[in-house]
């Protein structure tokens, strides 16, 4: 089976399609950022979906990798402002948010906006702080605003929480909770460069720079916007669409879990498949970018039962045996 050839069938005669020059500016935007980022082609690539389909991404992996390098150079590529956050357990909402101060002047409060109010937010070692304030990036990241005192404050566009946490030390730390895990498009491992990569990091880093404060910015912040605005032209079949709505309920009924895909798990991998089609250069998805993305969007939305954990059953291997189960649309569906 030919899945392009299927959906650009399907897709019919009508308008569909990204913003002009979307492949292009996405291209711009993943070489820039490997220019800081040696030997990560992939997971560059999948940040920058990410950022165009307007969600966020939580990055398991241990310290040293690059990690803050990636938050900084898609900040400075989209010429948008980077926040940082390092959370510990001793860290308040207000630390991330924001907070009123009487101005005693003009006889008011004021509000002073938190590191939250930046294009790009890097949380590090998210899951070090309470459960208060992780919870106090719940508004933002779901809403895109921020309420204190009563009053709520807007985001700007585009807005990215790029979330860290250390698998390998769990002392001190607070598991962060299944709602706050959906509200992230994606979850990544960067791991450890290959050796021609970490070669070449040796030799961009030798005068001690970081490469990524250098970045020259190649698009703006508005037109990652426009980019993240046009993805609902990108077309979706009918079958496509059923065979999305089949993989959850595949997870919904499936022995060895105990929670299943929800519906905004549904609607972020739609997004995403959206924009992997679009970065591409297509005016319409097919079911090869729904089993490329599946992997990164649907696992941390699962939850093994007990059971199937002590086997050392994962949800990544759940998901595996579930994309390679549920039939996918055949050609000529509609």
């Amino acid at each position: 089976m030919t899945t392009t050839e299927n959906q650009a069938t399907e897709q019919g005669s009508g308008d569909h399609g990204a913003s002009p020059g979307f492949a292009e500016k996405f291209d711009a935007l993943t070489s820039n950022v490997q220019r800081a980022i040696k030997g990560k082609e992939d997971i560059v690539h999948l940040l920058v979906l990410a950022l165009v389909a307007d969600g966020h991404v939580l990055v398991e992996d241990v310290p040293g990798v690059g990690k803050t390098s990636i938050g900084k150079a898609l900040a400075r590529s989209v010429h948008g402002k980077f926040g940082r956050v390092q959370f510990t357990p001793d860290l308040l909402p207000t630390d991330v948010t924001g907070v009123s101060v009487w101005n005693r002047a003009s006889d008011v409060f004021e509000f002073r906006p938190g590191p939250v109010f930046a294009d790009i937010l890097l949380a590090d070692e998210i899951n070090r702080a309470s459960p208060k304030t992780q919870s106090a990036l719940l508004e933002a990241m779901g809403e895109r605003q921020v309420t204190t005192d009563g009053i709520t404050h807007q985001l700007g566009a585009p807005f990215m929480v790029v979330a860290t946490q250390n698998p390998i030390e769990h002392e001190g730390t607070y598991a962060l909770p299944e709602a706050q895990l959906d509200r992230f498009l994606m979850r990544l491992e960067i791991g450890y460069p290959d050796r021609d990569a970490e070669r070449e990091i040796l030799e961009t880093h030798g005068d001690n720079a970081e490469p990524a404060d250098t970045l020259p910015s190649v698009v703006t912040a508005e037109e990652v916007t426009e980019m993240s605005a046009s993805l609902q032209s990108i077309y979706l079949a009918p079958a496509l669409r059923d065979y999305l709505l089949d993989l959850a309920a595949a997870t919904r009924h499936h022995p060895s879990l105990s929670l299943g895909l929800s519906p905004r798990g549904v609607l972020a991998l739609q997004r995403v498949v959206r924009a992997q089609a679009a970065s591409q250069g297509r005016s319409f998805a097919t079911p090869d970018d729904v089993k490329m993305m599946a992997p990164y969007v649907m696992p941390h939305r699962l939850l093994i039962t007990p059971e199937s954990r002590m086997r050392g059953l994962r949800t990544a291997d759940v998901v595996t045996e579930i994309l390679d189960g549920v039939p996918v649309p055949r050609p000529g569906g509609n």
